[in-house]
């Protein structure tokens, strides 16, 4: 990825950092930029061989600076079409390693939603098993992985992750359950409103959920 080093930008790359709480270093590549360079990068260069893909994105996903995480998402995306449910456990190690909202972002909706979504009976019994980890990113990829479902939402399995979590003191947690429950409300706000209403959310999480009614 020299395209990458040769864009390094040390003027942008403090504020990026301080965005993300300075837990990752950036090469101060804004999105435009980055997905341009990706274009050409893909364009350039051949796509490894399918059985080979997670290969290649661990070797982006282990260089230091942040836009190399972005880089492997894209190449998984690119992709697509080759993964599998059977690809959920690495798709798992992705969540819990660098994590932080925008790497468990980019891969709970996109890819792990996509994967249960098609294998529903195999998926929603891999999701409850995310919710019941120790580690609190997995926990909101599973939260998370019906983000975009609209009428394909299993209101059973959203619901029950969410009461797992309610008591959960976690600002990526409780932001979560407030961001599904609101996205699904713009299809079902009347399920919504009612689960709001029967259940103790936090603060935090009833206050999104509940954001866009009057």
């Amino acid at each position: 990825m020299e395209k990458f080093g040769a864009n390094y930008n040390e003027e942008q790359a403090g504020p990026m950092g301080a965005y993300m709480k300075n837990n990752f270093a950036f090469l101060g590549i804004k999105s435009p930029l980055r997905k341009q360079l990706l274009r050409e990068y893909f364009t350039e260069y051949a796509l490894p061989e399918p059985e080979r893909l997670f290969e290649e994105v661990w070797k982006l996903y282990d260089l230091p600076k942040r836009e190399y995480q972005y880089a492997a998402f894209a190449l998984l995306e690119k992709m697509k079409k080759y993964l599998t449910i059977e690809d959920l456990p690495e798709l798992r190690k992705l969540i819990e390693t660098k994590s932080w909202w925008d790497s468990i972002d980019s891969i709970a909706p996109k890819f792990v939603g996509d994967f249960v979504k098609a294998d529903p009976e195999r998926g929603e019994k891999v999701m409850l098993e995310w919710s019941q980890s120790d580690n609190m990113w997995t926990n909101r990829a599973a939260i998370l992985h019906q983000l975009k479902f609209k009428q394909a939402m299993n209101t059973h399995i959203l619901f029950d992750i969410i009461k797992q979590h309610l008591e959960s003191n976690e600002f990526f947690i409780q932001k979560a359950i407030g961001w599904v429950l609101r996205e699904y409300a713009k299809t079902n706000p009347d399920i919504v409103h009612t689960f709001v209403e029967e259940h103790p959310l936090k603060p935090l999480s009833k206050r999104e959920a509940l954001k866009h009614f009057k």
